[in-house]
């Protein structure tokens, strides 16, 4: 059984640290791993003016957030996704596990 789990966040640290957590399961499974394999990251621009009216100086803020994305491919078994399951994941990264046979 094959594993292809995505991690998407706006913190590269705790994606990586998920991801080392990951490899180590593998490893102690003796398991074929592939990854962590990075994704360009996506930055979203946002600009606006900073007079609410529209009088005074053009002045502009702007704020940057990029999200980093990462895969990891495992095939293994099912005692092994067990273990990756029970792994701790920070409320700002998100996970996508796709099982193909």
């Amino acid at each position: 059984m094959r594993a292809f789990i995505k991690l998407a966040s706006t913190d590269y640290k705790a994606i990586y640290s998920i991801a080392n957590n990951i490899k180590n399961i593998a490893a102690s499974f003796k398991l074929k791993f592939s990854g962590p394999i990075p994704f360009p990251t996506k930055v979203i621009k946002h600009t606006t003016r900073r007079a609410p009216n529209g009088d005074g100086s053009k002045t502009y803020e702007y704020w940057i957030m990029k999200i980093h994305k990462i895969m990891i491919v495992i095939d293994g078994d099912e005692q092994a996704f067990r273990q990756i399951l029970r792994i701790p994941v920070p409320d700002n990264v998100q996970i996508e596990i796709n099982l193909s046979s």
